[in-house]
């Protein structure tokens, strides 16, 4: 018997032989930077010409490592090796699968802190956030195998007289996962574990920032024992590859994790049918946010500045759930912004293998680039409270930047910007409060802290997000605990971490016999 699914327990670093212990994992990943990874099809290392180089954000002269850079031919290979192996995976007990699963979740637990020094090094996240990362890679195997051998119980019909009927889920078949960077041990795990506990195989594209970390999970999937080919490791270029396979005809489905711009390019592709295609695709996508926290005038304003501050500067800011905007009521406005501007001048921003840091560098050139010309643009938007400039420049390192008195139509009040900057917006009351919040396009978390139960309530119908949170922060969810996905253009609302989860890879099929 499966025992019931808990949560994978943080690590305290206040305990001395906790933080020597990491320090250790630190020092002997190190020694493993450089390496390079090759290509998995079919279960065999493919290696080409190209190269896909991963540094360390922290300090960019560090090279993490090199992989193998796939091309459509790969890409091609890689599909048909998915659908070779579909057959047999496919037919294998749902118990079954889930056991590589849970297997695969006991050798994450074993080799955590080493995971979590792949994470601080390749993605620079501070020592808590990996650990994080790496719990909620555990968690996904550990609850997506439980669901698998859930959903394959028939059924439940109504009874009628003269037949024997019966309807069950089959798995899909071959499909394409996208994950991300910012979790990239965290959500790749779960893209890709989803679809596979469900019975379908999978060529996965992982994002090209943190490929390594990639190389890592297909390492521990293959210790488990997962059968070759039913996930097939292609890093590379979005626009060759990731166009390529969305549109493919034998593509069944793509799950997709990243911004708006690129998840409704991926969806309008897989909406066009190909020749020789059969079926109509199924897309997953979770889209991005521009999340908000309201504080109202009955609130712990205290409780309410230290979420703020942990939900927009947490890993820099590279949540889709970040808080980037404090959509303040203007009783508690300006001492609202005071503790805020306090907490996070006090932040110490410095490498993500440094204990003390609470902020680190953001992922690359191209992100750290986009966030100091969205600085400059709040510099007109709105008044410069805090940060605002560039870091150590031996990192991509951005200081957490505060504006005040932003209008909610502002730039930096409608895009996302995926970094460490908050536009700090002043509501008349909680009912322009509650307005200016869905004046978005995205609607994927939000938070409000009051004490009013009748304006709780209200935000409960009214506050139009997939996650929504009442006195803490908008960051943060766990597996099985908070199901997670947004509404509007953040996404489908797959709704990850959750019992429906696993339908979006399955479909029903219904037998039914005359006696």
């Amino acid at each position: 018997m499966v025992p019931n699914f808990q949560n994978e327990p943080m690590i305290d670093f206040s305990v001395p032989e906790a933080r020597q212990a990491m320090e250790a994992a630190i020092t002997r990943v190190r020694g493993e930077l450089g390496r390079e990874y090759p290509l998995i099809i079919g279960g065999q290392p493919i290696w080409t010409q190209e190269r896909l180089r991963s540094i360390n954000p922290s300090e960019t002269s560090e090279v993490v490592g090199q992989v193998a850079k796939a091309s459509r031919r790969e890409a091609e290979q890689a599909l048909e090796a998915a659908w070779a192996a579909f057959p047999a995976w496919s037919g294998l007990p749902a118990q079954a699968r889930a056991s590589v699963l849970f297997k695969a979740a006991a050798i994450m637990r074993r080799r955590k802190l080493e995971l979590v020094a792949w994470v601080v090094l390749e993605a620079a996240k501070t020592w808590d956030e990996a650990v994080g990362d790496v719990n909620e890679a555990i968690d996904f195997l550990e609850y997506y195998g439980r669901e698998a051998i859930r959903l394959a119980q028939p059924h439940p019909l109504v009874p009628f007289p003269g037949e024997a009927n019966e309807a069950f889920s089959i798995p899909l078949g071959a499909g394409v996962v996208i994950p991300p960077w910012n979790f990239p041990l965290a959500i790749l795990t779960g893209m890709a574990a989803g679809p596979v506990a469900a019975g379908n195989t999978v060529v996965l594209k992982p994002a090209s920032a943190t490929p390594v970390i990639g190389a890592k999970f297909m390492e521990v999937m293959a210790e488990a024992g997962l059968p070759p080919g039913v996930i097939n490791f292609v890093p590379g270029s979005g626009s060759e590859i990731g166009d390529f396979l969305v549109a493919h005809p034998r593509t069944r489905f793509i799950s997709f994790t990243g911004s708006m711009e690129v998840g409704l390019r991926i969806n309008e592709l897989a909406a066009k049918p190909q020749e020789g295609q059969i079926w109509i695709k199924r897309v997953v996508a979770e889209m991005g946010g521009k999340d908000a926290i309201i504080v109202d005038e009955t609130a712990d304003l205290d409780a309410a500045a230290d979420g703020i501050v942990a939900s927009a500067f947490g890993y820099q800011g590279q949540k889709c759930s970040a808080c980037s905007r404090a959509i303040l009521v203007e009783a508690v406005y300006d001492e609202m912004l005071e503790r805020i501007v306090q907490r996070t001048q006090a932040l110490r921003v410095g490498p993500a293998e440094a204990y003390e840091s609470q902020m680190a560098a953001v992922i690359d050139q191209a992100a750290y680039e986009k966030i100091l010309n969205f600085i400059e643009i709040g510099k007109g938007e709105g008044r410069l409270l805090t940060g605002g400039r560039p870091g150590d420049p031996r990192g991509y390192y951005i200081e957490p930047t505060i504006f005040a008195d932003v209008p909610s139509r502002a730039r930096i009040a409608q895009e996302e910007i995926f970094g460490p900057v908050l536009a700090c917006i002043r509501a008349k009351d909680f009912d322009e409060a509650l307005r200016i919040a869905n004046d978005t396009v995205y609607g994927l978390t939000g938070s409000v802290y009051s004490r009013d139960r009748a304006r709780l309530e209200r935000a409960r119908r009214e506050f139009h997000v997939g996650n929504l949170y009442f006195n803490r922060k908008c960051t943060g969810s766990l597996v099985g605990v908070h199901p997670f996905g947004g509404f509007n253009l953040s996404g489908t609302d797959a709704k990850t971490g959750s019992p429906e989860y696993l339908l979006n890879f399955l479909q029903t099929k219904v037998v039914s016999e005359r006696l």
